[in-house]
Order: structure tokens, then sequence, then C-alpha cells
């Protein structure tokens, strides 16, 4: 039965789910929808957020700021919006006018949200460059955009576009965060009238642009993916409703927190941290990955729930049994794991109504390893995790069932820049281990002929960036968004993502093969950093697999051997099989004709920096392909 959100409550008063609209076309589920339940925001932007905040709960924490010793200051919604007020006054006193662009290259830190609430605030457009980017892509994201004014996080940055300075006439500013300049922006602008401010807040509405995001651009030259504030109001609005246990709290004392690593830069970290402002979730931001940086800010920050990439889950499980194996625990590890992905799939099978949930045995068990492994995991996050929101890729059924069953519930979610971060998700009560959930509230997924997804919503964009017309490109004629994937959607709703369109291989067979599940599977595997497949008019699938050397450094160790060059393994036998044990494994998900015939190990790990990763870990497989020419036409040697 359908309920509306102001019907009832449940899961410790969170409201009741709307079930899905589903259509079926000769016996198939085709298309899915899910009404909003939120009214669509009429009037207003996002630069109204801090503002609101500060007048209805001044003194709320609404971030904390990291300082250089590691420790963390709060910033109240007041000292927020004072902040984001005297920014945009400072653009304002340097000239910028509504409209302009002016891009953002930075880290994930706190001047990153401070600046984009700031230009905002003035009326300005936000474009977002990754710090990762290289001299030429970010030349042309400043061209493309005619972005007036450029942020950079560190003065190394900025002197590295200073050859290309010549071929950016629009180009008129350059602030950089470490020398300073935010605070120099804010103490410009003291003598602009607070009124200033205000009058190009109300110039602004949900259909005014609010940013342009650039994609990784796989595969081609990245386009600009114009966003309004409309857009991500509607993404926002409907996911803070949705996701009730993530964002909201009945008690009065409880602290929400999440700790953001993930690149503002790409849409997936920028829509929760937008988010964490609306609904008033103390937010805070590491600018580093590497390992030991963020388990200590996870450690300080003790966030209650984290925003992850499939490919990190993989890694603090198998770092987590690396461990346990190196104490002597890897039989106690693995039967706990065992229990937490029986404990997951049986509080599936409860909400799903198949089943009466985990059994006396079950749970005793459970309460059991929760001391000796669940918490010790939890307590790597900061100890207080209780929801993971993870996307970007699919995370396979079992990894899910184990964090589920471990005490962490996961939210995994579908989307594109093109849907302002996640078209599905999850829904709380309602979970399908191996799915990215049913269509985010006020979103209709749609399966083309051809198994594209098609999508529908107010969080999709108007078009794409176009320099040389009117702004903006329109993406679609009737109002469908062609993301370029294949996926399913099975009888209740719930979509599962199968590959990308332009990524299928046809062999010379004419078998169709989707790489992404096989990829998946064996990326999975403690030993393996990337895998690439291959076999596009070939007469048969093969496999680049590279090494993920912590996990093969501990591996020779627990047999008694020194850890050695990723050169010299290509060719140990032992290895070799273990991997090929893998690659059996993930030949049981497909067919014959599907399954992978050979495998490579190369020497050197796919990377960004070499070009082979987008920012988001995605595989650019044209560069793979070319870097990676001759071990290729090995696999087809006869």
């Amino acid at each position: 039965m359908s309920l509306s959100y102001a019907s009832g409550h449940d899961y410790d008063g969170a409201p009741v789910l709307v079930e899905p609209e589903i259509r079926r076309l000769d016996g198939e589920v085709r298309e899915v929808s899910v009404p909003p339940i939120v009214a669509p925001v009429t009037h207003g932007s996002l630069a109204d957020l801090p503002f609101d905040n500060a007048d209805e709960a001044p003194e709320h924490r609404v971030l904390s700021r990291r300082m250089d010793d590691g420790s963390w200051v709060d910033v109240t919604a007041a000292e927020f919006a004072a902040q984001v007020l005297a920014v945009a006054k400072g653009l304002i006193a340097e000239g910028m006018v509504p409209g302009d662009r002016v891009a953002i290259m930075a880290r994930t830190t706190y001047e990153w949200t401070l600046l984009d609430f700031g230009a905002w605030a003035a009326g300005l457009v936000t474009v977002p460059v990754y710090p990762t980017s290289s001299v030429f892509q970010t030349r042309f994201i400043l061209q493309d955009s005619g972005a007036v004014a450029l942020v950079t996080e560190t003065a190394g940055q900025a002197a590295a576009l200073g050859p290309e300075l010549s071929r950016l006439p629009d180009l008129r500013h350059m602030w950089v965060m470490e020398k300073g300049h935010v605070d120099r922006l804010a103490e410009l602008g003291q003598n602009v009238p607070d009124q200033e401010v205000g009058v190009r807040r109300g110039m602004l509405g949900p259909a005014t642009l609010a940013t342009v995001v650039y994609t990784s651009g796989t595969t081609g030259r990245p386009k600009g993916c114009v966003l309004s504030h409309g857009n991500f109001l509607a993404e926002i609005d409907n996911a803070v409703e949705l996701l009730y246990p993530v964002f909201k709290t009945k008690s009065a004392t409880e602290d929400l927190a999440t700790l953001l690593f993930l690149p503002i830069s790409h849409v997936f970290g920028r829509m929760v941290a937008i988010a964490c402002i609306r609904a008033r979730v103390r937010l805070g931001h590491c600018p580093s990955l590497q390992s030991e940086d963020l388990m200590a800010d996870l450690a300080s920050f003790k966030p209650t729930f984290l925003l992850v990439i499939p490919y990190m889950l993989e890694k603090v499980y198998n770092s987590a049994r690396a461990k346990a194996e190196a104490g002597g625990r890897v039989s106690a590890f693995d039967r706990a794991a065992n229990v937490a992905v029986r404990y997951g799939e049986a509080m599936e099978s409860r909400h799903a109504g198949t089943g009466s949930g985990p059994n006396t045995a079950l749970k005793t068990a459970r309460t059991f390893y929760d001391p000796l492994v669940y918490r010790r995991i939890r307590n790597a996050m900061g100890g207080r995790i209780r929801h993971i929101i993870s996307g970007g890729s699919p995370l396979g059924r079992r990894l899910a069932a184990f964090y589920a069953g471990a005490g962490m519930e996961i939210y995994e979610g579908y989307g594109l820049t093109e849907s302002t971060g996640a078209a599905t998700v999850t829904p709380p009560l309602k979970p399908r281990l191996g799915t990215v959930g049913w269509p985010l509230p006020g979103t209709k997924v749609r399966i083309a002929a051809d198994g594209e997804i098609l999508l529908s919503g107010g969080q999709v964009f108007r078009g794409y960036w176009d320099p040389f017309g009117e702004g903006v490109a329109p993406a679609s004629t009737d109002g469908w968004f062609a993301t370029g994937d294949i996926g399913r959607l099975d009888d209740e709703g719930y979509l599962t993502i199968t590959g990308r369109k332009k990524e299928i291989l046809i062999t010379a067979g004419g078998k169709n093969v989707a790489p992404a599940p096989l990829e998946n599977w064996l990326r999975s595997h403690p030993l393996i950093s990337q895998c690439m497949v291959l076999g596009d008019r070939r007469p048969y699938i093969s496999a680049l697999i590279t090494l993920d050397m912590d996990g093969v450094n501990h591996w020779r160790q627990m047999n008694g051997r020194h850890p050695v060059p990723a050169e010299l393994l290509v060719k140990d036998e032992e290895l070799r099989a273990i991997l090929q044990r893998a690659v059996d494994d993930a030949n049981k998900l497909v067919s014959r004709p599907e399954s992978i015939r050979r495998f490579t190990i190369l020497p050197v790990d796919f990377s960004e920096a070499a070009g082979h990763l987008t920012p988001s870990m995605k595989l650019r497989r044209e560069s793979v392909m070319k870097d990676f020419g001759h071990e290729i036409e090995g696999l087809y040697e006869r």
C-alpha cells in the first residue's frame, strides 16, 4: 500500500516509505517512478541555506574546521553565515557580477564549501576543477566555462597555470587558499553593504544556474553539466527526508556528523556537503586520502555516517582480514564475516517479508563476534558509524551484507553528474542487497529497448554548457535523459546496473559482454587492485590485472617471503595460480562465451596520474589500451 510521508511514522520516528509505481511492457518491468515526498521549491536558492540556518538555529554546530594540529573547531550556523556573507562581499568588491563563473581547484577543505556558498550569495556560478587535473585539463575547463576567477588550494597549482594565462583572456583573478587569499577577500568586502548581498540573493531562484560541473571524461572531451539551484534542492530535500536515520534525529543531544573525504569537485561529495548544510548535520572536511591521515581524522572527528565508494569498503575489509591473519586469527575473522553476511541477509529477508529475520543462534553468534571483529572495524571509522552511503560503482551483495551485519546500514545509490548525484538509492527498511535501490522520490527510471537506463526528475539537469550558444545545449527533447548505462529493473522496482553502453564488448563471435560484473568481482580480491576486461572484436574475453601491493606483500609475509617489486611478481606461478582461482570464481557469474579465458598481470598499477583512471576511480579504457597495447596483443597470440 502506498502511504504519503504525512500519514505515519516508522523506523525510530522516520516517515513511512512511498512505494514505487511500476509499469510493465510484455511482462517485464520497464519503468518505475516514486512521487516526491517534499513539495518542490518555488523560490529561493542554495545561497539562502546558511542564512536560514543562522535565523532558525544560530548556535547549532553546522561545521567543524580542521586546524593544522589536527584538532577540530566547531562553527555555528551564525558564524558560518557571517563568513559566507564576508566572502560574498569580497567577491563583489573585486568586481564580480551576477552570473560570472568562478572556478575552485582544491582538495576537500572547509574553504571549498565556504567559497561555494559565498559565490552563490554573490550571485555567481561555481566551476569545480579537480586538484589532480593536468594543466591542459584545467585550461580547457577555464576556457570552456569562461571563468573570470580561479581559486587554487596551493601556489604550485596557480604557478603551473602561468604559461597558459595568455590563452585565458576571460580570467581576471587568481586567488590561493594557502596564501590566505580567502581571508583577504573577506577583508576587501568590509565596505560593501550587507544589503548588496541580500539583493543578489533575491535575484536567484530554483531555475538559476548554480554550477557547471565537468564530467570526468572516461571517453572523449569532458562536458560541462549545467546544474541549477532547483536541481540541487530537488535532490537534497528528497534525499534528506528519505534517508531519515542518516540526516535527522529525535534526540536533542545526539550529534549527527559526517567527515567528507571524497572530492567536492565530484557531484557525489558536493551533493552530500550541501545536504548536510540543509539538514544542519555537522560537516567536516578531510583533504588527504592517505590511510594514516584519514584514519587519524576519523578517530578524532567521530562521524555517524560516511560517504564512500566501494573501493574503500573493499580496502577496509581486506585490511581488517590481513590484520587478523597476521595475528593468527584469520579463521575467527572468516567465521565472523560469514556470520555478518548471514545476519545481513536475514535482516534483508525480514524487511522484504520473505523471512523471519535472524534466529536466536545467529543473534548469539553476532553478539559474540561484535567486540572481536565488528566493533574494531567500526572503531577504525571513528567508533560512532551507523550508516554508510555508497556510490560510484556497484558494491556487491556479499560485501553489502557484511557491513549491514557488522552494524553499519548500507545505502547504495546510483547517479551521474547529470542527475545532481543520486537518481536511485536503497530505501530504509527496504534493502535489496546487490541492487542500487528504488528511484529517489521525485524520480522516474525507464529501461529502453536496448537496456539503456533513462532518467527523469527534478534533479536531472537541463543540458550541457554551450559557450557559443545560449549557455545550455539541451540534453534531451522528450524529458528523458539517456545515461549511457545498462541496467534492469526487478519485479519490485529495484535497479541493478550491469554495465556501460559504450563499454559493451562484442566478440568476434557476436556475443555481447558487459565487463563491469567481472571487473567488480575481481577488484574486490585482496591481491588485486584493478582489472580491465577486454575482447571487443576478439575471439574470446581476456583481462589485464594489476596488483594490490599491500595485499601481495602481506600474502608473501604470511608465507615467509620478503616483499619484492611488482615487476618481479608477474611471473610468480604461485601468485598466478591464486589469481586464476579468482578468475574462475568470477567466471561463475557469466556464461561460457562471456568468461575470461586468459589474463596477464601488469607490473604497474593503473593510476590517475598516468591517465588510466578518472578522479572518481573509473577506468579510462582507451588510455589503458594505448599504454598496454603490447600486453593486450600478447593475450591473443596463439
